[in-house]
C-alpha cells in the first residue's frame, strides 16, 4: 500500500508556528515517527505553499498513490479548485486539520475540500494524520 502525505500552506512552519495551536513538534519529526509505526505502508510526504502545485500533486498521483492524507491548510476554507482536483483523481482523500476548525475564526468553519473527501480528522493535533492514515489502510484493503 503506498499513501501519499500531502500538506497545504504555512504547514511547513508546524513546530514554528503558533506552537499553542499547532504545536512544537516539527512535521519532519512526527512523519519518520509514522513512517516507523506503520512500516508496512509505503509513505511520501509533500508540503506546498502554492495551490496549483497541490492541485498538480493530486493529479500526478493517480496510478501511484492508493490514498492520500491531506491537509490543505487555510486553502480548505477557500479553493474550489483543490476540492474540484480531489474529485478528479480516483484516489481516496482523508482531510485532516491539526486545530479544530469550528472553535477558531467563523471563516475557518466551512471547508470546501472536506466535500470531496472520504473522511475528516478536525482538532486532533498531528495524531489527526494516523486517524485518516488507519482509515484509508482499512478502507484500501476492504476494496482489495
Amino acid at each position: 500500500m503506498k499513501i501519499l502525505v500531502l500538506n497545504g500552506p504555512n504547514l511547513n512552519m508546524i513546530g514554528k508556528r503558533e506552537p499553542l495551536i499547532y504545536g512544537k513538534q516539527s512535521f519532519t519529526d512526527y512523519f519518520e515517527m509514522l513512517k516507523k509505526q506503520y512500516p508496512d505502508c509505503n509513505m511520501d510526504y509533500f508540503q506546498s505553499n502554492h495551490e496549483g502545485i497541490l492541485i498538480d500533486t493530486l493529479q500526478q498521483s493517480v496510478d501511484v498513490y492508493d490514498g492520500i492524507v491531506f491537509n490543505p491548510g487555510a486553502y480548505a476554507h477557500t479553493s474550489i479548485a483543490l476540492a474540484d482536483a480531489i474529485r478528479s483523481v480516483d484516489i481516496p482523500v482523508a482531510e485532516v486539520h491539526i486545530s479544530d476548525i469550528y472553535s477558531r475564526e467563523s471563516y475557518r468553519h466551512y471547508s470546501y475540500t472536506a466535500e470531496a473527501c472520504v473522511f475528516v480528522v478536525v482538532g486532533k493535533g498531528l495524531s489527526g494524520y494516523e486517524e485518516a492514515l488507519k482509515y484509508l489502510m482499512v478502507l484500501i484493503n476492504h476494496k482489495s
